[in-house]
């Protein structure tokens, strides 16, 4: 009797260390109705902002999406990770799965191509997105985001069409330690790296890629 009842008692013990529930899957239906809430004003109803401030988020990865609202938004008392007054307001009163289905909604979304529109800095955005500059260990855009700006799933975004001020804005933030939730400090550094006129040629080359 005392046998059985110990290994009864192992066998709930065992029972109550579970393993953690996955993520519910994203439901981009329910995602389209926040978006459409939420969203939209800023960042269009498709994710098309026509506001050169603002990202656009067609097609963009949704882990990738996913990831920045979660570092918008503070938890358990902390500031969140990535400060926006904007942002940080709209994702306060979302769940998980809010960001998680809003994510799924966007990336499926098509992006509308954008345009490089500055032609005298074109061969230099060129020169540092495919090549980077070894002379300063600057290492190549494409290296990570892809030759055509597709990015890599779950890790590096999609850059392709994006608007050309909104690049030039982040990597001006990362080069100035405003924006920081990037993983192992990898765009601080790179910024750290560039030159305003890198910058620029970067973003505008960036915004005609598809």
């Amino acid at each position: 009797m005392r046998r059985a009842l110990a290994l009864l008692g192992l066998a709930v013990c065992a029972g109550g260390v579970s393993a953690a529930e996955p993520p519910a899957k994203a439901d981009a239906v329910k995602g389209q109705k926040i978006a459409t809430q939420v969203c939209a004003a800023c960042h269009g109803a498709d994710g098309n902002s026509v506001v050169f401030a603002n990202p656009k988020l067609a097609g963009q990865i949704p882990e990738y999406l996913e990831k920045q609202l979660g570092n918008f938004k503070a938890l358990a008392g902390r500031e969140a990770e990535r400060k926006n007054p904007i942002m940080n307001g709209m994702v306060a009163n979302l769940s998980a799965d809010d960001m998680r289905n809003v994510a799924a909604y966007y990336g499926a979304q098509q992006t509308k191509p954008g345009v490089a529109k500055n032609t005298a800095t074109l061969s230099l955005g060129r020169k540092i997105w495919r090549g980077g500059d070894s002379s300063k260990s600057l290492p190549a855009c494409a290296g990570c985001h892809g030759a055509t700006g597709a990015g890599l799933p779950a890790l590096y975004p999609r850059l392709a069409g994006q608007h050309a001020q909104y690049i030039e804005a982040q990597l001006k933030a990362f080069r100035s330690g405003e924006r920081s939730n990037d993983a192992n400090s990898a765009m601080q550094t790179i910024a750290a790296r560039m030159t305003d006129p890198e910058i620029g040629a970067v973003a505008d080359y960036v915004a005609g890629l598809r």
